[in-house]
């Protein structure tokens, strides 16, 4: 039989790992092509070589996900793979019409066979969306289990935007390795705060690799997830975190949904600055679906070198990316900075973006006054500078989790915010890890 013939829908993330687990050697199906949306500049790229195995000896061609219909007529596709999230069901069932549509079928993944299984035990943080949280929470997680004796490895969610051979196994334990690694922002704001605590990141193209070189130095192994996808390992402990700023989401987008089905733990972050109600509404729709998981609510305090200087400034705010790009997210901990510190005014960056900032403004609309910190090559890392320095104000707040001056030339004051996750009431992450795992 001839083999079935498929096209991979991704955002050079998830669709990398699903090829590599389950068809890069099954000769049952021959890939065509991967389709790319989310991230810029990865279409017209090749899954290389070295990677796609001994199948593939000329790579695999990545198209952007606007010639889908026409890829599936032209090489007759038998069978399309959604393989990309932090989007709404509705979305995906458009996508689904089109394929089928197209006459291919269209198929969705799941764990059991995509999930890798490690030799150590397993932690993993995800989400129901995208800027619920996950970052904090992680670390809170590896603050935990370092202080009961053992040794972590923060394994974090794919983000490879340079040289795919490069980076099939990368491991990240000061900043030089970031330098070394040219990261975008989009990568620093993940790896550095875990650098800052003293935990080694890994992360890639490659999960398996990655999984077996961690086992190598750790007692336990912290999966830490992206965007609101599903852990790529098989997890002793799954922890999710879901953000009552944006109740009904837990139920409405994929595959956040199946998270909070398969959620040990359901961590209710933000509780500080939620509507109450919002909290109940995020709780019962989470509870209808897994009664069995156990709740934790949590806040994620602020904090800044000098809130004094904020008092009376026209700001600008600077927020993590994605949180408000496909986390549809209209503001950030740095807005919540701006105005709990008294700032005069919050100026709206959009008459000074240029170029893909601009851009983005145009393909996001729901982002607020504040600035995304896009920045996934060194030509937009260039064009968010210029956007920060064009903008007349007295004062920068930057909202991300790293210390952008690292990378970009500032030539105004600045006012860093920081947030951690800390629990509110019992039971506590601390109370829950020790129970399963107890002290080394």
């Amino acid at each position: 039989m001839s083999p079935i013939r498929i096209i991979i829908m991704g955002a050079a993330g998830r669709d990398f790992h699903n090829f590599n687990v389950y068809f890069r050697d099954n000769s049952e199906y021959q890939v065509v092509a991967f389709t790319a949306t989310q991230i810029p500049d990865i279409e017209g790229r090749t899954y290389p070589a070295e990677l796609a195995g001994k199948l593939y000896p000329n790579g695999i061609p990545i198209y952007h996900e606007s010639d889908l219909e026409n890829l599936i007529l032209e090489h007759q596709i038998d069978q399309v793979i959604f393989a990309y999230s932090d989007v709404p069901h509705n979305y995906v069932m458009y996508k689904a019409s089109l394929v089928l549509a197209a006459g291919a079928d269209f198929r969705l993944m799941g764990v059991r066979v995509t999930q890798i299984k490690s030799s150590k035990p397993v932690i993993a943080v995800c989400a129901v969306r995208t800027g619920s949280g996950k970052s904090q929470t992680s670390r809170r997680v590896s603050k935990i289990l370092r202080n009961l004796g053992y040794r972590v490895a923060a394994v974090r969610h794919p983000m490879p935007y340079g040289d795919l051979v490069k980076q099939t196994v990368q491991r990240f334990a000061t900043y030089e390795d970031l330098e070394i690694h040219n990261c975008t922002i989009e990568e620093r704001e993940e790896y550095e705060p875990h650098i800052e605590n003293g935990v080694i990141v890994y992360a890639g193209v490659d999960y398996e690799q990655i999984l077996r070189q961690a086992e190598k130095e750790v007692d336990i192994v912290l999966w830490d997830g992206g965007n609101n996808d599903l852990s790529f390992y098989v997890s002793d402990l799954l922890i999710v975190v879901a953000d009552p700023h944006r109740p009904g989401h837990e139920l409405t987008y994929y595959p956040g949904e199946t998270n909070s089905r398969l959620a040990d733990v359901i961590v209710i972050n933000k509780v500080d600055t939620a509507a109450p109600e919002n909290v109940i509404t995020v709780r019962e729709n989470i509870r209808q679906e897994n009664p069995d998981a156990i709740f934790i609510e949590a806040a994620s305090p602020l904090f800044v070198d000098d809130p004094a200087a904020i008092q009376g400034k026209r700001v600008l705010v600077i927020e993590d990316g994605p949180t408000l790009t496909h986390g549809e997210m209209a503001y950030g901990a740095g807005w919540v900075a701006a105005c709990r510190f008294g700032a005069a005014e919050i100026i709206d960056p959009r008459p000074y973006a240029v170029g893909s900032i601009l851009d983005t403004y145009a393909k996001y609309p729901t982002t607020g006054k504040v600035l995304p910190a896009m920045g996934y090559g060194q030509q937009q890392i260039k064009e968010l500078g210029e956007t920060i320095n064009s903008a007349d104000v007295d004062l920068v707040i930057i909202g991300t989790p790293i210390d952008l001056t690292r990378i970009v030339k500032i030539d105004k004051p600045t006012q860093r915010v920081r947030y951690e996750l800390q629990e509110i009431g019992q039971p506590t992450l601390e109370d829950i890890i020790r129970e399963k795992f107890g002290a080394k």
